[in-house]
C-alpha cells in the first residue's frame, strides 16, 4: 500500500464548494489546520495494516 498524500487546504475548498458550504475568511485557517489534524490522526488508523487470517468486522458489535 502506498501513502497518500492530502493539500488539505484544497481537499476542504473543494469540498466546502461541494456542499455549498460558505466558509468565512477568518474560518478558513482553523478549519484546513482541523481537518489537517483530523487527518493525520485517521491515518493513524488507516495505515496499520491486519495480518491476513484476521477480517475487518463491517460492524462494531461490543
Amino acid at each position: 500500500m502506498t501513502k497518500q498524500t492530502l493539500e488539505t487546504s484544497t481537499y476542504v475548498e473543494a469540498m466546502a464548494q461541494l456542499i455549498d458550504l460558505e466558509l468565512k475568511t477568518d474560518h478558513r485557517p482553523g478549519v484546513i489546520k482541523n481537518f489537517a489534524t483530523i487527518y493525520a490522526i485517521a491515518s493513524l488508523v488507516t495505515e496499520f495494516s491486519l495480518p491476513d487470517y484476521i477480517a475487518a468486522a463491517p460492524v462494531f458489535k461490543p
